[in-house]
């Protein structure tokens, strides 16, 4: 199948990347997005988001001609939907904004388009929900037009590398539609293209990052394990990692962005009774950010007045994203105990989180603060020598959440250093 124009709905994390390829690749694309200021932004060729790299493959796809950017979908040839499917607050799927996409591709399909949801949705979503809408233009879907689920599965700050070097899975309503889904990804994709059902294409990628969610649940029970036997977990993932068939990952201050911290909710709103563990690992990893407050707690005391500065928001190291991030629930958390936050977030220093402030140095961060609390890895934080910040700051309590400090230098330099998952 040849596509010549394609539309992609949604200029996020997954939809700008993903359109800048198709552009670069000689496609013309057609970008949507029903926020305004993120269309101005990336008319007066910025970007809204950071990712390296993605500032000039986006500048050369609009200079091109290739890229163009809408606030409602364009006729073409293929349309993309990579919206954010985010939960209620009772865990339940939020899909408006993929209710609201397919609706508005509606009046623009035609015979021998092709649909694709990227959205991670539950599964069934899109023989259950997508397909529905669209043949509301009294068109039949797998006869008249192909429908296709293909997730995504990149790294932040490796997206753009990824995008192309991945094996992508593309589940079809019809085999048909899987082949035509290759055919379009193919423009670009380097790795395997490996074509299945929609709904097994759905299941795949909420089970890897369910995979991911359950893993990283037992490094953070065995942090709260190692504190209370008096262990270093540190040490001893380190030394259980010695068995071959042994791979533990590093516990932290919990799970966040929006899939490992999302999607595994999806298998459990989609069936209860049978995802009684993938419950309980989300249930751990969110109640991870509460393990670190009583250990801020245990160093300072009342927490009223006191003053912390928190370094890092993002919900993992050197990107600038906030999405679910649990280093802003343990923000949250310390401000309703009293304590006086200053956080700093390098990738970006102007948050605008509400009830949160957000300054724009390190040195502001950590100006009168009675502790410094290290809750994201970036290269900055863990760069910094006892002596730097030393010279930084006046503060000498020191929680580290992800192992990004180690060594008796910070003792020797009059730091008192406390890392999750190792009792004093």
């Amino acid at each position: 199948m040849k596509f010549e124009k394609i539309c992609i709905l949604g200029l996020g994390y997954i939809g700008l990347p993903t359109a800048s390829a198709f552009a670069s690749h000689g496609l013309k694309v057609v970008g949507v997005d029903v926020n305004q200021k993120v269309v101005e932004t990336l008319r007066a060729g910025k970007i809204h988001i950071h990712e390296p790299g993605l500032g000039e493959a986006v500048g050369d796809a609009v200079r091109s001609g290739n890229l163009t950017v809408a606030a409602s979908p364009e006729p073409a040839d293929a349309f993309l939907i990579a919206v954010p499917t985010p939960f209620y607050d009772d865990k339940r799927a939020d899909m408006r904004a993929v209710t609201s996409a397919a609706e508005a591709v509606v009046p623009h399909l035609r015979p021998g388009n092709l649909v694709v949801l990227e959205s991670t949705s539950p599964p069934r979503t899109t023989v259950d929900l997508l397909v529905p809408i669209l043949e509301k233009s009294g068109l039949k879907a797998g006869a008249d037009f192909h429908v296709a689920y293909s997730p995504e599965r990149v790294l932040p700050g490796q997206i753009l590398r990824e995008l192309v070097e991945n094996a992508r899975v593309i589940g079809g309503i019809t085999p048909q539609s899987a082949q035509a889904g290759r055919d379009l990804y193919a423009t670009f994709v380097r790795g395997e293209i490996i074509q299945t059902d929609a709904t097994t294409a759905e299941m795949v990628k909420l089970m890897e990052n369910t995979y991911r969610d359950v893993n990283i649940a037992i490094a953070n029970q065995f942090a709260r394990l190692a504190d209370r036997f008096g262990v270093d977990v540190w040490e001893a993932i380190s030394l259980a990692n010695r068995h071959p068939r042994v791979k533990i990952l590093n516990p932290g201050p919990g799970v966040g962005g929006h899939c490992i911290s999302v999607d595994p909710w999806f298998l459990v709103e989609a069936a209860p009774d049978l995802a009684s563990l993938i419950r309980q690992a989300r249930q751990v990893n969110d109640s991870q950010p509460h393990f670190v407050v009583d250990l801020v707690r245990e160093i300072l005391g009342d927490l009223r007045g006191r003053k912390i500065a928190a370094l890092g928001l993002a919900y993992k190291p050197d990107v600038d994203d906030l999405r679910e991030s649990p280093a802003v629930e343990i923000v949250h958390l310390l401000q309703a105990e009293g304590a006086a936050v200053k956080a700093f977030e390098p990738y970006k220093p102007a948050a605008g989180l509400a009830a949160i402030e957000a300054v724009p140095t390190l040195e502001e961060a950590l100006a009168e603060a009675d502790l410094a609390l290290l809750l994201v890895s970036h290269s900055q934080f863990r760069a910094l020598t006892p002596a730097a910040l030393a010279s930084l700051t006046s503060c000498r309590l020191l929680v580290d959440t992800v192992g990004g400090w180690s060594g008796p230098e910070w003792a020797n330099a009059g730091f008192e250093l406390r890392k999750l998952g190792v009792r004093k």
